[in-house]
């Protein structure tokens, strides 16, 4: 019995499927190691197969040298744009870690292995909610969205240019640090105002020694008025997500 096979299309779902891999393996929500690298891989030849008319379309087949850069160049375009995607969505990470900062909690920081973050209470627990946010929302499928249409802007094989992807993650390194701001803002403000309150308090009346009162005002103040971090935070996600396609879209 002879099975015809097609090598230009097995090589092109293969290299598609390694863009894959690498972008699931670092880009949020899929990077958790909540998710095993068995399904990781599993999802990431799905996703593959389903893109197979678009990456077989006009693709010629390679010597063994070639194929082995085109895995290569696949490698490292997957890991760009996975990367990419985890700076966009470092932004509530590192909201989290201001509120931490400034709300006096940063002293109880502590390792999280599965999400691979070192940081205290609130940075795992926005990280945890923009996660459990990307799937509620359905954000994930703009992301995954956005890759599978990577493939007719880097068609697989060719290679990237890597002032594209260096310029794009400069941009949203420095909108990273902006969102962040902007989600952990008012709440940085109120701790701020509170310090200058308690310094104004104890320059009045120095024998009140106003700033042992410090840690507590701050940390009552950071868990009463968490809840409106928390309300933005489902808009922040969404917003996030559109930025994530773009940004993929836009690497060229």
């Amino acid at each position: 019995m002879n099975i015809p096979l097609d090598q230009a299309w097995m090589e092109a779902v293969m290299l598609a499927a390694v863009r894959m891999t690498a972008f699931i393996v670092i880009a949020p929500p899929f990077s958790h190691n909540a998710f095993p690298l068995r399904i990781k891989g599993m999802l990431a030849v799905g996703l593959a197969l389903a893109v197979a008319p678009r990456v077989t379309q006009g693709y010629q087949v390679r010597d063994t040298g070639g194929f082995i850069a085109a895995l290569v160049l696949e490698l490292v375009v997957g890991a760009a744009l996975g990367f990419l995607v985890y700076v966009i969505f470092a932004a509530v990470q590192s909201a989290g870690s201001l509120v931490d900062l400034f709300g006096g909690f940063q002293m109880a920081q502590a390792f999280d292995p599965q999400g691979m973050i070192n940081g205290a209470q609130f940075t795992r627990l926005f990280q945890m909610t923009a996660l459990a946010l990307l799937f509620a929302s359905d954000g994930y499928q703009l992301v995954l969205g956005g890759l599978t249409r990577s493939f007719s802007a880097i068609p697989v094989g060719v290679g990237i240019n890597l002032a594209a992807p260096a310029q794009a993650m400069m941009a949203a390194t420095s909108q990273m640090f902006l969102s962040a701001l902007q989600i952990g803002g008012p709440l940085l403000i109120v701790l701020f105002l509170a310090d200058v309150g308690l310094g104004l308090l104890t320059r009045v009346a120095p024998a009140l020694n106003a700033f042992s009162l410090g840690f507590p005002v701050k940390i009552f103040l950071t868990l009463a008025l968490g809840g409106m971090v928390f309300t933005a935070l489902p808009r922040v996600v969404s917003a996030l997500a559109g930025q994530a396609v773009n940004a993929l879209m836009g690497v060229r």
